[in-house]
C-alpha cells in the first residue's frame, strides 16, 4: 500500500435496516475522512433517503467505478448498484432488500481481492433476506469464507485492546459443548496465536476460558477442563506458544480487559459476546480472521423496529471504520498468512 490514506469500502448491508443511517454517519463526520478514503457500496437511492432521514446536508456522489470517487469534504461517494429505489419499505424482510445486500458484499470483496480498497467494512445484513434471494449462506462470514476461496474463516472481536476469538460459533450450545475436544481447542489456540501475531502483537499471551462454573472444580462440575481444555492449552505451550487457561469465564474476560492477556479464546457465541458486549457495545468491532482480505464489521444486527428513524447510534459502525484503519498495514500480507484453499 502506498502512503495515501487507505480506502475503505462500507457496505450499506440491508438497504431496509440501519445500515445506510450508520454508514453515511460514520462517513459524513469529518474524522472519518481524516483517517481514511471511505466509500460507501451499495444503492444511492438508499443513500439519500439516508441523509435525508439524519438530517445531514452531504452530497452523493454516485459512481460506477472507483476513478470516479472524489474523496472530497462534504461528500460520500457511493459505487451504486443500482437494485434498489427509494421508495423500498423501511424495516420488512424482502428478497429485492437481500439481493442488494448480498450484491454489495460481493462487490466490496472483488475490490478488496483486487487490491483495490484496503478493507471492507460491513454494515448488518438480515439472513431471511438474503435466503430470500437464493443465498444459502449463514451469514456474512460464511459468505466472505465462500467468496474468497477460504476454509480458515472465524471471528476475533475486538474491544478495549483485547482481542475475544471463538471455538465455536453458530452453534446450538448442547451443539458446542459436543464440540468441546482436544484437537478442537487445540486447533483454535492456534488459529487465534496466528491471528494475535498476524494483526501486530508480538509474543502475545492467549488464555482459554473454561466451560464449566469454576473452571469445573477438578471434575466436580463436569470434565471438559480435564479431558479436552488442559490438553490442548499444555500441547500449544509444549510447542512453544504463550497460552495459559483453562481459567474461569467469570474472571477470565475481565483479566484480559485489565491487560494480562492480548487475547481470550471463548468456547461458545454468548460466552464472549456477552462479556465484550457488556463492557462496551458500541465500542466492540467484529474481525474476520483468517481470510486473505481485511474485513470488519459491526457487531449488531438491522434493527428493523427503529430503521428510517434517525435513532440508530453508529458508535459500532464508527469503531468498526476505525478497526479497519488501524489494521489496514496488515492488509497487503493477508493473501500470503491466509491463501485461499481453493
Amino acid at each position: 500500500m502506498s502512503n495515501e490514506k487507505p480506502i475503505l469500502g462500507l457496505t450499506l448491508g440491508d438497504p431496509a435496516g440501519i445500515g445506510p443511517e450508520i454508514t453515511a454517519r460514520t462517513l459524513a463526520e469529518p474524522e472519518s475522512a481524516e483517517l481514511a478514503r471511505g466509500l460507501a457500496i451499495g444503492d444511492a437511492p438508499v443513500l439519500r433517503r439516508a441523509l435525508g432521514v439524519l438530517g445531514l446536508d452531504v452530497e452523493v456522489n454516485a459512481i460506477r467505478e472507483l476513478g470516479q470517487a472524489r474523496f472530497e469534504p462534504g461528500v460520500i461517494d457511493v459505487l451504486d448498484l443500482g437494485i434498489v429505489t427509494a421508495d423500498l419499505p423501511w424495516g420488512e424482510v424482502s428478497a429485492t432488500a437481500g439481493k442488494a445486500a448480498v450484491a454489495a458484499i460481493e462487490t466490496a470483496t472483488k475490490l478488496a481481492l483486487d487490491g483495490e480498497i484496503a478493507a471492507v467494512v460491513t454494515s448488518p445484513i438480515n439472513k431471511e433476506a438474503i435466503w430470500a434471494a437464493g443465498s444459502q449462506h449463514l451469514g456474512h462470514t460464511e459468505m466472505l469464507g465462500e467468496l474468497t476461496g477460504s476454509a480458515r474463516f472465524n471471528t476475533m472481536f475486538w474491544v478495549a485492546g483485547l482481542k475475544i476469538f471463538f471455538a465455536t460459533r453458530h452453534l446450538s450450545l448442547r451443539q458446542a459443548i459436543d464440540k468441546i475436544t482436544k484437537p478442537n481447542i487445540e486447533h483454535a489456540i492456534r488459529e487465534a496465536y496466528t491471528a494475535l501475531e498476524v494483526f501486530g502483537t508480538k509474543a502475545p499471551t492467549l488464555a482459554v476460558a473454561a466451560l464449566n462454573p469454576h473452571g469445573g472444580e477438578n471434575g466436580k462440575f463436569g470434565d471438559e477442563e480435564i479431558v479436552a481444555i488442559a490438553p490442548a492449552v499444555e500441547a500449544a505451550r509444549a510447542d512453544g506458544l504463550n497460552v495459559v487457561g483453562p481459567i474461569p469465564a467469570d474472571s477470565v474476560f475481565h483479566q484480559g480487559l485489565q491487560g494480562r492477556f492480548d487475547g481470550v479464546l471463548s468456547l461458545y457465541h454468548d460466552q464472549g459476546h456477552i462479556a465484550s458486549k457488556t463492557y462496551d457495545f458500541d465500542g466492540t468491532v467484529s474481525v474476520t480472521v483468517g481470510l486473505p482480505i481485511l474485513r470488519t464489521s459491526v457487531d449488531h444486527g438491522t434493527a428493523f423496529d427503529i430503521a428510517g428513524t434517525g435513532k440508530a447510534s453508529h458508535g459500532t459502525m464508527r469503531a468498526a471504520f476505525r478497526a479497519a484503519v488501524d489494521l489496514a498495514p496488515y492488509a497487503p500480507k493477508l493473501p500470503e498468512i491466509y491463501p485461499p484453499a481453493r
